[in-house]
């Protein structure tokens, strides 16, 4: 640790510091108050180094990334999140979703590249509030989007062998079981733990989805489940340090009980024109070493991942944070949630993996250690995932 960096601590502070380093460098649990004084005291340096450690020895120095189509069913969403570009209202002339013929296409393009993920991707029950998307609903024979979901996942993986995924928002018990039959893995990004965010003009006003109550709760239903679950923060929203830190504690906490949590998103804030927060302040590239690295001390072994298109050219900083996993890649189509935000180049990705010092392994939807453990897909899925999986549970790269 430089103590110049702390020239401004007196001695007990440089103590607790070096203390809360050895301890997450250690794996052996922070404190929550351990983990505060990392996120607002240590010296990134420091910080950096007890995590790439940590990394290293649960990790070792292979990162991976999964092959995947984006398949945005609906970008129709009850939520008004003050930093979306991704939901819309309805708009005259424009179906309100893709219909099966137009998930079917992507998903064989995907397929005839090489991907062997079906990322979906799509707005909170837009039928709550909007009755366009009740009326397409209906015509198909379906009351709800999630029942759709349902359907579209399972067409997919039963005409193109992709393994879906999918992001839907909140769901219930009876969603999950249903969705776990076509998925091998689902997802739901807490964001932050901070109730102050749904306040008036804050990031999450006018969002009844984005309750943290609500969205913990299908994270520990997913765990009931047993589904291999993605989840995350996104940083710079309006959030503080401490609740940060509280909403990577209450992840771990969820881990802790069911062992579902297969990867863990840290994610920063864009500012994005025609939203309400276009002019706010996005985080740093340091800021989001400074959270990674501590969501690694404190996650321990569980999978932590950033996209690596949200920090331009700089993202291979981020392995410095700690972080194993560059998450999905697509060569077919762009990240609907940040359309101005490419993905990097798959072949250039692993250059700059390599020449950082690590190997970059494709991996499928769902991570090698809970592929490896039968209980988290469901039966039907099992044939599918073996085709595509290496002897480690790594994506095969003749599949």
């Amino acid at each position: 640790m430089s103590l110049a960096s702390l020239a401004h601590h007196d001695d007990d502070s440089i103590q607790r510091i070096a203390t809360a380093l050895a301890r997450g460098e250690a794996g052996t649990g922070l404190s929550r108050e351990d983990a505060l004084l990392l996120m607002v005291d240590a010296p990134l340096e420091s910080l950096l180094l007890a995590a790439s450690s940590l990394r290293d020895r649960l990790k070792g120095r292979i990162v991976s990334y999964s092959k995947k189509v984006f398949i945005p069913l609906t970008h129709l969403c009850r939520d008004y999140c003050g930093y979306c570009t991704f939901r819309s209202d309805p708009v005259a002339g424009r179906p309100a979703y893709m219909s099966p013929d137009e998930v079917l296409a992507v998903a064989q393009a995907g397929a005839r590249a090489g991907c062997k993920e079906a990322l979906f991707s799509l707005g909170d029950q837009p039928e709550r509030i909007f009755p366009e998307a009740r009326e397409f609903l209906a015509k198909l024979g379906f009351a709800r989007t999630l029942d759709y979901l349902a359907a579209m996942t399972r067409l997919v993986f039963e005409q193109t062998g992709l393994l879906p995924h999918s992001n839907p928002g909140l769901m219930d018990r009876e969603d999950l079981i249903r969705l776990r039959e076509s998925n091998v893995s689902l997802g739901l990004m807490l964001e932050s733990i901070s109730p102050r965010l749904r306040h008036k003009g804050a990031a999450h006003w006018r969002a009844p989805d984005k309750a943290p109550a609500l969205r913990l709760r299908t994270i520990e239903e997913a765990g009931r489940q047993n589904i291999a679950f993605t989840t995350g923060l996104l940083i710079g929203i309006g959030e503080t340090s401490e609740e940060r830190v509280d909403s990577l504690f209450a992840i771990k906490e969820l881990h802790a009980r069911y062992g579902h949590i297969q990867e863990v998103l840290i994610q920063p804030f864009r500012a994005k024109a025609d939203t309400r927060m276009r002019s706010a302040t996005e985080p740093s590239i340091q800021d989001l070493q400074r959270t990674l690295a501590v969501a690694r001390l404190i996650l321990t072994d569980i999978n932590v991942q950033s996209p690596p298109n949200l920090v331009s050219e700089d993202y291979p900083q981020l392995l410095a944070a700690g972080i194993n996993d560059w998450g999905g890649i697509s060569p077919v189509t762009r990240d609907f949630i940040n359309p101005e935000a490419a993905w990097p180049q798959i072949p250039i990705l692993e250059q700059r993996t390599e020449e950082a010092g690590f190997t970059l392994r494709e991996r499928l939807a769902i991570y090698p250690e809970f592929a490896r453990n039968g209980g988290f897909v469901d039966q039907r899925l099992m044939p599918q995932l073996d085709k595509q999986r290496s002897g480690d549970f790594y994506a095969r790269e003749d599949a």
